[in-house]
């Protein structure tokens, strides 16, 4: 009778867990490096030799971990907001009360900017470039933080009736058009009668595509 031997996985020589530890530490590195860069000056005006000399390395080797630029750019807001989303997620899809969720939402959005200084100046200079990267996190779900979260926090303060104003922004091409999830998204209301009801309502011309929606909300 034959047996079958069992090969056991051979353990990566010495070398080359040592050059593991440096590439890893190198990424992060210029992570760290090109965070900072790009929340001061921005995608537009932050510079690849800039990044390099601040992580201590060549640009050749900058390149050989991200092909551009913007794949760099892109690989720093997508770490950013796929932990935000982790961490903000947790706290409103918890059982706790609406307005317990909304001071949850409060609470973990100080910590991590206090805990991550770029990341207020970068999602800001983010807001504001808009264009095809803005695009593409949406459509690659990166940016469903700022319309989950979003959505479930205006329906806690509605609900909790810790809200006295509303101001909603409304993007289509971003948020996804009739597609999207509501902006305050919510079990909703079964007849008119108990429906949250405004006053003062406004709207507000952004862009041809872009508006807002102000108004009052009436209390009982």
């Amino acid at each position: 009778m034959s047996r079958k031997t069992q090969t056991l996985p051979q353990a990566k020589p010495p070398r080359f867990a040592a050059r593991h530890k440096r590439g890893i530490e190198t990424r992060a590195a210029i992570l760290g490096a090109a965070e900072s860069v790009f929340a001061e000056a921005g995608l537009g005006g932050a510079r690849t030799d800039a990044i390099a000399a601040r992580a201590g390395v060549n640009k050749a080797l900058l390149y050989y971990y991200f092909k551009s630029k913007n794949a760099l750019y892109y690989a720093i807001l997508e770490e950013h907001l796929r932990e935000f989303r982790h961490r903000i997620l947790e706290v409103l899809c918890d059982d706790d009360s609406p307005r317990a969720k909304v001071l949850g939402y409060v609470s973990v959005h100080f910590d991590f900017i206090a805990s991550r200084p770029y990341y207020a100046r970068l999602v800001q200079r983010l807001a504001m470039s808009g264009g095809k990267l803005v695009e593409r996190l949406a459509r690659e779900s990166r940016l469903s933080l700022m319309i989950e979260a979003g959505s479930k926090v205006n329906w806690a303060a509605l609900e909790s009736g810790v809200a006295d104003k509303i101001f909603f922004y409304y993007a289509p091409k971003i948020l996804g058009g009739l597609q999207s999830i509501p902006v305050a998204g919510g079990s909703g209301r079964r007849s008119r009668s108990d429906a949250i009801r405004l006053r003062n309502l406004k709207v507000h011309q952004i862009t041809p595509e872009e508006f807002a929606v102000e108004a009052w909300l009436i209390k009982n």
